[in-house]
């Protein structure tokens, strides 16, 4: 062995690793020379055994390379059984992992583990007592757990009972058949206490205690169950997930279920279907909500509740439901729709916000209207806003009260710190502003560009601070270098720059695209090429980097741009020409892995054919089964990689469903059912499934649009007459293949079921959405708050004059809507009706904060009310004021409205609104403003104003003065004319 005294000792070999022989941490390869040298396995053990003592303070990228290493030394002389010889007593050891792998297992993938041994020298290395402990502390790879529990439950199987805990995760459905009544419960219980949230959820799916593979095993234990008293219901714990729709419907009597219904409703993450099927059967045997005991009782249950139902309640019984410990917990996974309701009617029954505040549980805070949350009179209780979630929006409604009143701003929330407005912030200076904006530094409150702006002008008033690194790093978006020369160098600026949050800025926008400028130019990079430093400075404007830049880099910006979240066409193309070339740390396309995929996995959706079809299928196969659920790609995305693991030749259509391909409830819980059913074969078998048992989950899975026309014609022929509400709701994947014509025709006849259209996702187009909606209402149904939350500030614009004069004002207080997107028509008269709502509480500081969303729409005698009211309007807003609002306002009432924002109005003066307006004003007046507008009257020159042309609200306006000369020259010209004739 290598000679360094004391080598087995973790202190000595981490100095050794990292001091003495970096090499082995960054070259797999070096582990070679150890064969070189003549290691012996048995020296080899104990360096194994060394590392793996300081194995918990390694990177995970230093873990990596020495298992790299380690592999390369034990399959170099390709024998495939490395060290190992049942005939040589020391090598016959079948502690075989602990001995030469240890906790560096944790980096070995399935074809790792084949190169080891063979099948049935794996199956002994699986099962020996010490690998067993072992492996029972490690968390192997998504892919490899599953193959090593097959290792152990293979024929011969060990006994569940020994089997460790954590494999129980991985299971294979066909392990648990033949189980004992008790053996059932046993490993029931096992299975909901030892896998907890095993794998992240895609979008739009809901949270759910155990994975797709888990719930078939579920499902596998629990249909050779025969008894189901509550005994037994009580006893599964999550695994009761388990318990399909058809099984609850027909095999639990009713009284069974009430009486288990404290154990049920403890349960965490029923889908939509399981909680509609429990309640609905409770309802329908006589359980009765008659107070808050009653409904409380329901638990995690309670999203079972139709929405009729929920309305139909008392506010009382509301009222003291949320009220009850624990009832609060289980409102967290609710649809929207019941949110709503739920506020509704507490709010009905609560008159003051800070009681209102107090009451509403975490899980509805978000949905408190706006307008509920304006104290007036009354004072906020800081600490009760702190502890709940609100938006952005509803957080300026008190945000002016709070730090008006708060002595330390430290005490405050970040939920409660998102809601600066720039009103406030000129109303406690800027030396407060200054405490305010370190404060959200230390708690990483996260603000929108405007607000960044108005924070900005006010830490800056008195100049740039020299301790700008103690200030919020977004802030450094709207600044440059020498603006930070005082703090640190331009690199340094770069560094916060990149972990700064770029989205505030579009792509397009001019700061965006020269901090790209500046940030090449700072760290003098020659060409075109950036290396690995370089790409950490940069951090997020990697992403903005052009195409030359990506294929000069060659593949050491891969690992960055993965974590884009979208590119230009030219970006992608250079990405595929990156990868196609094979020059890089991940290979050839057709040497990838599915732990390659997974670290590439932001860049699949760039990949394209061309480099799918070169991906070996069972890397993509396994990718797909394993970790794409941990990704953050879209359904779509994923099923582009689907669509090139189904077979290219359709088969011909059998007479009916090929053996073995029915699709029963675990098939439904398989999320890579996709890969299993050409479309042809869904036709064949989706006939009598359970699939409406399963939609809320079915729907999330990566169908190709083959397979999902085939299941929309399906869902088709089984709903002839119209698709219920849970059916609507599931609609997201197949949005495309509808028409208007056809959404015309649905019976929308509630505001729950155009509730559940609209908020599909992804959402509707507006061809959809309109049809929708013409149809709700040519039904008889009203706009109420329901129905107008329902259809929200994405289709607002979408009304029509008859539909928006329809709206009784009371209802915008109970709504949040934006409609400054819409047109001219709409705004201005929302706008009315906005004023009219807010009308008492137009007297308060938040009044601006609920009429902002509406100011598209409001003429200039209400512009020049509120220019009295320190608004400090951002200029982004004023610029989107109706033309013929602004033209008549004075400077001193422009001045007014913008407040600490004046200054930016020079950015605008050369584009329209605000160049029309400067050409009416007196130039003496504009300089009054002292930030540099030009272009006004000049002293002594008047402006004609043409009658002919008279300007409309809706149109543009163009400009109609003529400037004349000098009034005293022109009546001295014509007096010397006259007295000359």
């Amino acid at each position: 062995m290598l000679q360094v005294p004391g080598i087995e000792t973790p202190p000595v070999l981490f100095q050794w690793l990292h001091e003495g022989l970096e090499p082995f941490l960054v070259q797999p390869e070096v582990f070679g020379c150890l064969r070189a040298k003549d290691v012996s396995c048995e020296e080899f053990q104990l360096l194994v055994a060394a590392l793996d003592g300081i194995y918990p303070q390694l990177s995970v990228e230093e873990q990596r390379n020495l298992y790299s290493g380690i592999k390369y030394f034990l399959t170099q002389d390709g024998s495939g059984q490395s060290c190992y010889n049942e005939t040589i007593p020391s090598l016959n050891s079948t502690s075989w992992f602990r001995n030469y792998l240890g906790s560096f297992l944790e980096h070995a993938t399935v074809q790792d583990l084949q190169l080891f041994g063979d099948e049935a020298t794996l199956q002994k290395f699986a099962r020996d007592p010490v690998n067993m402990e072992m492996v029972g502390n490690l968390t192997l790879l998504r892919e490899t757990a599953p193959y090593y529990t097959r290792l152990l439950t293979s024929a011969p199987a060990l006994p569940l009972a020994s089997l460790p805990d954590r494999f129980l995760c991985f299971l294979s459905p066909g392990a648990v058949g033949n189980l004992s009544r008790e053996e059932i419960l046993g490993v029931a219980q096992r299975l909901g206490r030892s896998c907890p949230w095993s794998r992240g959820m895609p979008t739009g799916r809901a949270p759910s205690s155990l994975a797709p593979q888990e719930l078939q095993v579920a499902s596998s234990l629990l249909r050779n169950l025969e008894d189901f008293s509550p005994a037994v219901l009580g006893a599964l714990g999550q695994a009761a997930l388990g318990l399909s729709v058809s099984w609850i419907q027909e095999n639990i009597p009713e009284e069974q279920l009430e009486a288990a219904l404290p154990a049920l409703g403890s349960v965490r993450g029923w889908s939509p279907e399981q909680a509609r099927a429990v309640v609905s059967k409770l309802l329908r045997s006589g359980y009765q909500i008659l107070d808050g005991q009653s409904l409380a009782e329901l638990g995690t249950l309670v999203g079972g509740l139709d929405s009729s139902t929920l309305r139909s309640l008392s506010p009382e019984v509301v009222l003291e439901a949320i009220q009850l410990p624990g009832f609060a917990q289980h409102l967290d996974t609710l649809p929207s729709a019941l949110k709503r309701i739920l506020v509704e009617k507490v709010s009905s029954r609560v008159g003051h916000p800070a009681e209102l505040v107090k009451l509403i549980p975490n899980a509805l805070a978000s949905y408190i209207p706006k307008s509920l949350l304006v104290f007036e009179e009354e004072k906020p209780n800081v600490q009760d806003l702190n502890n709940k979630p609100w938006s952005r929006e509803q957080a300026a409604m008190f945000f002016s009260d709070v730090v008006k009143a708060e002595p330390d701003f430290s005490r405050l929330s970040q939920s409660v710190l998102q809601g600066f407005t720039c009103a406030a912030a000129s109303a406690v200076g800027a030396e407060r502003s200054q405490e305010l904006a370190k404060v959200m530094r230390k708690k990483k409150v996260k603000l929108g560009q405007d607000q960044l702006s108005c924070l900005l002008k006010m830490v800056t008033l008195h100049g740039i601070p020299k301790d700008l690194d103690s200030y919020p790093q977004d802030l450094l978006l709207f600044l440059s270098p020498s603006d930070y020369a005082a703090t640190g160098n331009c690199s340094q600026f770069f560094i916060n720059v990149g972990k700064a949050n770029g989205d505030v800025l579009p792509r397009e926008a001019p700061q965006r695209q020269q901090l790209l400028l500046e940030a090449l130019e700072c760290l003098r990079i020659p060409g075109t090429q950036i290396n690995k430093e370089n790409a950490e400075v940069l951090g997020w404007l990697v992403c903005d980097l052009g195409e030359e830049y990506i294929r000069s880099s060659g593949g050491s910006l891969l690992k960055d741009l993965s974590q884009c979240g979208s590119f230009l066409p030219e970006q992608e193309e250079a990405i595929r020409d990156v990868l196609s070339s094979g020059n890089t740390t991940f290979g050839p396309p057709a040497a990838w892995s599915a732990f390659t995929l997974s670290e590439l996995s932001g860049l699949i959706p760039v990949l394209g054919p061309s480099i799918l079809q070169q991906i070996p299928k069972k890397a993509l196969t396994t990718w797909l089964r394993n970790f794409a659920w941990d990704s953050s790609l879209s359904r779509e995305e994923l099923a582009t990689v689907v669509e090139e693991l189904l077979p290219r030749r359709h088969k011909r259509e059998s007479a009916g469903c090929p053996a073995g391909q029915e699709i029963t409830d675990e098939v439904l819980n398989d999320d890579a059912m996709p890969l299993y059913y050409t479309p042809e074969e869904l036709r064949a078998c989706l006939g009598n499934s359970p699939l409406e048992n399963h939609l809320s989950q079915f729907v999330t899975y990566p169908f190709t649009i083959p397979q999902l026309a085939v299941i929309k014609e399906h869902l088709k022929e089984r709903y002839p007459n119209g698709y219920p509400e849970n059916v609507l709701s599931n609609l997201g994947p197949f949005l495309t293949m509808f028409t208007p014509e056809e959404i015309s025709t649905w019976n929308l006849s509630s505001v729950d079921l155009l509730d559940a259209f609209l908020k599909i996702q992804p959402q509707p187009s507006d061809s959809l959405a309109s049809a929708a909606i013409n149809r709700y209402m040519e039904l008889g149904n009203a706009l109420n708050a329901t129905a107008l939350g329902a259809i929200g500030t994405k289709y607002v614009c979408l009304l029509n004059a008859t539909q928006l004069e329809a709206i009784h004002p009371p209802v915008l207080k109970m709504v949040s809507l934006d409609p400054s997107a819409c047109s001219q028509e709409t705004k201005n008269i929302l706008y009315q009706k906005a004023k009219e709502a807010f009308s008492d509480q137009n007297h308060l500081p938040a009044y601006y904060e609920l009429i902002l969303p509406y100011l598209g729409g409001a003429p200039a005698a209400d512009l020049k009310v509120l220019s009295k009211k320190d608004v400090n309007m951002n200029v982004t807003t004023f610029v989107t004021l109706r033309r013929d609002a602004v033209m008549p306002l004075t400077p001193r009432e422009v001045q007014g409205l913008l407040g600490v924002n004046l200054p930016e109005l020079a950015r605008w003066q050369f584009q329209t609104p605000v160049r029309d307006w400067i050409v009416l004003q007196q130039q003496a007046e504009l300089d009054k403003l002292h930030v540099g507008l030009t272009g006004g009257v000049q002293e002594g020159y008047i402006n004609l104003v043409s009658p002919k042309f008279p300007a409309l609200s809706s149109a543009p306006l163009g400009t109609v003065a003529m400037v004349f000369h000098l009034l005293p020259a022109l009546l001295l010209s014509f007096l010397m004319v006259s007295i000359l004739s």
